[in-house]
């Protein structure tokens, strides 16, 4: 036997515009901090950097938008097993405690359940 890796994945296609522009990168910037800080019982902000250093870096980042055209996703969630080997696989990820492997537990119990 060999080790087998659940996985979900999708593809973007499009078209990428390069973005110049330092008031949209900033806007991104901050939205991502946001989003990334929010869970924190302190959340970050790029406000909280000095504002000389924000503004070099930023100056530096390249912004790229894609406006998708299509996608396409792709999964293998352990649906090609057994149901003790289905269980044994999410139960061994739930351990784990990290929040991919939970998430991934998650989807291969979704799918037991969607085909059970």
């Amino acid at each position: 036997m060999v080790p087998t890796w659940n996985y979900a994945v999708v593809h973007a296609y499009g078209s990428l515009r390069v973005i110049d522009d330092v008031a949209w990168v900033r806007a991104q910037l901050e939205a991502l901090t946001q989003h990334n800080e929010a869970a924190f019982p302190e959340p970050w902000a790029v406000s909280d950097a000095p504002e000389d250093f924000t503004e070099k870096l930023i100056g530096a980042v390249v912004g790229i938008e894609m406006v998708i055209t299509r996608l396409i996703g792709k999964w293998k969630v352990s649906q090609n097993q057994p149901p003790q080997n289905q269980r044994s696989v999410i139960e061994g990820l739930n351990a784990r405690g990290q929040s991919g492997a939970v998430a991934m537990a998650a989807l291969v119990d979704a799918e037991v359940k969607n085909v059970g």
